[in-house]
């Protein structure tokens, strides 16, 4: 698992209007990269707007999502709700397995391989805060309280 204080991995993915989307071009200042498993989904639903909705109280924090899901439902599930944030596309799982967050699970006696709702603080490329098995609505909460809001 990743800690605080450890090297983010890279991001280099498409976002939900088909725009590059890379970690080490954001430049300076903090970045609240999350993990959620499906777009669309109640649980990550709740994620994502619990997030917009503290938006307006985190300053210059950037905030950015990411699934496996492609890009068209992630511009769907970003129109539906008005995001307003870069929506990653992780079809390959690649930046989910550098973050450690792509885990085995199970529902139903049925073992499969998925995302770990899960997110990262990060500045400068170094992770500041990392939330492993975070739940929907304390993502948002975890942000403000390291920000110190």
């Amino acid at each position: 698992m990743l800690k605080p204080g450890s090297k983010a991995p890279d991001i280099d993915l498409q976002d939900q209007n088909g725009k590059p989307f890379s970690l080490a071009k954001q430049g300076k200042g903090k970045i609240l990269v999350y993990f959620y498993p499906k777009a669309d989904t109640p649980g990550c639903t709740q994620q994502s707007c619990g997030l917009r909705d503290v938006k307006a109280q985190i300053g210059r924090t950037k905030i950015v999502g990411i699934s496996p899901d492609k890009p068209e439902k992630q511009k769907k599930f970003d129109d539906k709700y008005g995001l307003g944030f870069p929506l990653l596309a992780d079809t390959e799982n690649k930046v989910a397995k550098a973050f450690k967050v792509w885990k085995k699970k199970s529902m139903y006696g049925r073992e499969y391989m998925g995302i770990e709702r899960s997110a990262f603080l990060i500045q400068d490329g170094v992770i500041l805060e990392a939330w492993y098995k975070v739940s929907p609505k304390d993502t948002p909460a975890n942000l403000l309280k390291a920000l110190g809001k």
